[in-house]
């Protein structure tokens, strides 16, 4: 039977990444090439979201990186891979234990407000973002901060943590200014050492940012466009016109107006950012019985035609896998894509052989911003004898509600860093995954400890056992990875990095 399912926009999806990541392309390594006479002078970018705060310790990484890498140098960036690259501070010397970092700063870094980036200056902002509500995910299993010198800062540890300076490069390690921090006005008035400073007085809150280039700026090569602007435009239509118009010349564009910008001339750049499918908070029967037999879970995946969806609902721009790894890292693994190719049979033979002949009843949560997968949800589930009762609920409640349900329509986004992406997936408490259960499950805790404690190429080849085993496990139910895509006018490239729904400047360059 043919299968139809609800046609929806992308801006959707790039919606749900920042409503439920709470972060949450490809090409060349991490820019460092200066200004060019290739490209223009100004660069003005038409963002998806408004700045959630210009307060590093309180905004999102999703949507924010433009915004905040203009006014804010961070300690270490990444390159596009999600490996650490120096920032403000010039090297890092992990201790043999693994339970201290120390950072070396640069000393050639100012404040807009004329004070030196220092030492002081690195430990009071260090502070201030691991209590800080959002930023402090990167920093829980720090102890303290302390300045060992004048130009070096010591992270001390309570354990061994791969996931710190990816998490620190992603966009929370930003320095402020400690009479900013002190005065508590950083929502409002940033007050960092990057490459450009807000106007105030040009600049209207929810609709228009601007910047002006800081003379001398350390690291001037790196961005190399004298003039910036920042338009938050939710809708997409809006944003392509303003990109016709002249207004942006760098867009978070809609798929469906590809053809459009390539007859524009226009340069285009994609990267997957995001998994669809099914999150299951329980895998071991607690909230609902049938969930905690693996049989189960794999007529769930058999049961789902992801191709289908993908092109119905987010207009082809995506890679069909059952994986949460991104597609094209070093984990991912192309040979798992047909381990559940869909096959309503077979998902009915798992059902019936692990004793629900006749399927089973469900509760799910539902919200406005869902509906456009709830008719592929509901009619996948119906053609195996899933019946599905939903609970409404509006956007704000989902997010707060959903991971009480054993499982829910998610679009959660992925990490750059395979460890990261096991904390974050896996291990770690997550919103979306508030009790992790994967300690029940003996086989799979093994691999996770073997992935704490070893490094290089053997951790690599642990993760990548670990994800083969959670894909027979059927540990979500994953229908494809959606991408982003940009659209840049000739003279600027853009550089996806996975994990950051927009990149910061770094990744904007001439060219």
């Amino acid at each position: 039977m043919e299968k139809k399912y609800l046609a929806a926009t992308v801006a959707a999806i790039a919606a749900l990444t920042t409503l439920l990541s709470g972060c949450t392309g490809s090409g060349g390594d991490a820019p460092s090439g200066g200004a060019s006479a290739d490209g223009p002078a100004d660069l003005k970018i038409g963002n998806f979201l408004d700045v959630t705060s210009w307060d590093p310790s309180l905004a999102d990484i999703g949507f924010d990186g433009p915004y905040l890498s203009a006014v804010y140098d961070a300690l270490i960036a990444l390159d596009k891979d999600g490996n650490p690259i120096p920032s403000l501070a010039t090297k890092w010397t992990v201790a043999d234990d693994n339970l201290s970092v120390d950072l070396d700063i640069r000393t050639d870094a100012k404040f807009s407000d004329g004070t030196a980036v220092d030492a002081d200056a690195v430990v009071t902002s260090l502070e201030y973002l691991k209590a800080g509500a959002r930023s402090g995910e990167a920093y829980t299993h720090v102890k303290d901060f302390e300045k060992v010198d004048d130009d070096t800062v010591r992270i001390d540890l309570t354990e061994r943590d791969d996931t710190l300076l990816y998490f620190m490069g992603l966009g929370r390690s930003y320095v402020m200014a400690p009479s900013a921090i002190e005065a508590g006005t950083l929502a409002k008035e940033p007050v960092g050492s990057g490459p450009y400073t807000l106007d105030q007085t040009t600049s209207v809150a929810g609709s228009e940012y601007h910047f002006t280039k800081v003379a001398d700026y350390w690291d001037a090569a790196t961005y190399p466009f004298q003039t910036l602007a920042i338009f938050p435009i939710l809708d997409a239509t809006a944003r392509h016109n303003a990109m016709l118009s002249g207004q942006i010349n760098v867009n978070y564009g809609d798929v469906t107006n590809l053809d459009q910008a390539k007859q524009q001339g226009w340069n285009v750049a994609e990267r997957v950012s995001g998994w669809v499918g099914l999150q299951f908070t329980d895998h071991t029967g607690s909230k609902l019985e049938a969930l905690g037999k693996t049989e189960v879970r794999q007529a769930l995946n058999y049961a789902f035609d992801g191709a289908a969806i993908l092109q119905a609902v987010g207009s082809g721009a995506g890679v069909v896998t059952n994986q949460v790894f991104p597609d094209g890292g070093s984990i991912n693994d192309a040979g798992l894509n047909d381990m559940y190719a869909v096959n309503v049979a077979k998902a009915k033979d798992l059902l019936a052989g692990a004793g629900y002949p006749n399927g089973f009843a469900v509760t799910m949560p539902m919200s406005p911003i869902f509906a456009q997968w709830q008719p592929a949800a509901e009619q996948a589930l119906t053609d195996i004898g899933v019946t599905v009762t939903w609970d409404q609920m509006q956007q704000p409640d989902y997010q707060l509600n959903a991971p009480t349900y054993p499982m829910f329509i998610a679009f959660l986004a992925m990490d750059g860093n395979p460890v990261a992406t096991v904390t974050r997936q896996v291990t770690g408490t997550q919103w979306f995954n508030p009790a992790p259960d994967y300690a029940s499950f003996p086989e799979v805790a093994s691999i996770v400890d073997e992935i704490h404690t070893a490094t290089g190429d053997a951790q690599t080849t642990a993760i990548s056992e670990l994800n083969k085993k959670l894909t027979e496990l059927a540990w979500w139910s994953v229908w494809y990875q959606a991408q982003n895509t940009y659209y840049s006018v000739p003279g600027i490239t853009v550089q996806p990095v996975i994990g950051m729904m927009f990149p910061t400047l770094r990744y904007i360059q001439h060219g």
